[in-house]
């Protein structure tokens, strides 16, 4: 098939250029023009910003894809500001994505597959949930109501898109090359130095993918017909109290420091304190199901940390 995968720079966009590839589809990659330097190895590469209609209707319609892959994100701002980068990605996850099913529409595409995550559910009794549970959408920090909000704009976007045939795939929080928790990333270098404590009783369950699962499963959802959300995650939901001192072990870092749980918000922000003491995980069922696949990491314990 002809695909686009809008968003090839980044840390999943790069490698599943390659991956389709190699499975004998003919892949454009579409960056931004400050990008190209960076782009990966593909059939052709177009340019243009996710916020520029008119610059994506022509990139778009000059490589005339079947299928594109929506994987555009600003988290590339992260390690210096987080604000602007979470901002920019609610644009692109809004009107980015308005304008990139605009421009596949145009140039006739019959199926739009786009990355959501796997994180943003509502306070819930059950530990780990499927794809019907409720968004946090009244989250009580700003910021996060605003990202999941976004997410939620995606997603109706994407499942109401008309002759495009629309796939949502809620990755779990990623590890691997070029991730927060990579050897060198952001939360590794916080967990070798001590800044990365457990509040309370680490109770927030997280649901981890490896980058190279996540390109798999974006792989399948391109080859497939089946429409619809689904959790792209690992098999093995875990609270902050195991995964925490295991990925500091693997590190070689000391061992996290105990805080009470009500100071967590102050000391590491509204989120990642969510994320270590009330997140839920997510449940993969209906990606093994639907689009055939399953992780070949099925446990964050066989990597996490490492390379």
């Amino acid at each position: 098939m002809r695909i686009l995968v809008a968003g090839a720079t980044g840390v999943i966009g790069h490698p599943l250029v390659g991956a389709l590839r190699a499975r004998g589809h003919e892949v454009s990659a579409l960056v931004r023009q400050e990008s190209r330097e960076r782009a990966p190895e593909a059939d052709h590469v177009v340019s243009a910003d996710g916020l520029d209609r008119e610059a994506l209707l022509s990139a778009v319609s000059a490589v005339r894809p079947e299928v594109v892959v929506h994987q555009m994100t600003a988290l590339r701002l992260m390690g210096d500001d987080p604000v602007a980068a979470f901002g920019l990605t609610a644009r692109l996850r809004t009107e980015g994505t308005a304008n990139l099913m605009e421009a596949a529409r145009a140039a006739g595409a019959g199926r739009l597959v786009a990355q959501s995550i796997a994180f943003a559910a509502a306070p819930a009794e059950e530990l780990v949930l499927d794809e019907d549970a409720p968004l946090y959408v009244d989250a009580p920090d700003p910021g996060w109501a605003a990202t999941v909000r976004a997410v939620a704009e995606l997603e109706r976007l994407v499942l109401d898109s008309g002759p495009l045939a629309g796939a949502v795939l809620r990755y779990g929080t990623l590890y691997g090359p070029g991730t927060l928790y990579a050897r060198d990333g952001g939360a590794a270098q916080a967990v070798r130095a001590g800044h990365l404590p457990l509040p309370g009783n680490g109770a927030g369950i997280t649901s981890f993918l490896h980058v190279e699962d996540a390109v798999a499963a974006t792989v399948a959802a391109v080859e497939s017909e089946a429409t619809g959300v689904f959790h792209v995650t690992d098999d093995d939901p875990a609270p902050a109290a195991q995964w925490l001192p295991h990925y500091a072990q693997v590190l070689g870092g000391p061992a996290p420091r105990t805080i009470p749980a009500d100071h967590a918000p102050q000391l590491l922000g509204w989120f990642l304190a969510h994320q270590l003491t009330a997140a839920h995980g997510a449940a993969n069922d209906r990606a093994r199901t639907a689009l055939g696949w399953k992780p070949l990491r099925p446990s964050w314990r066989e990597g996490l940390g490492e390379e």
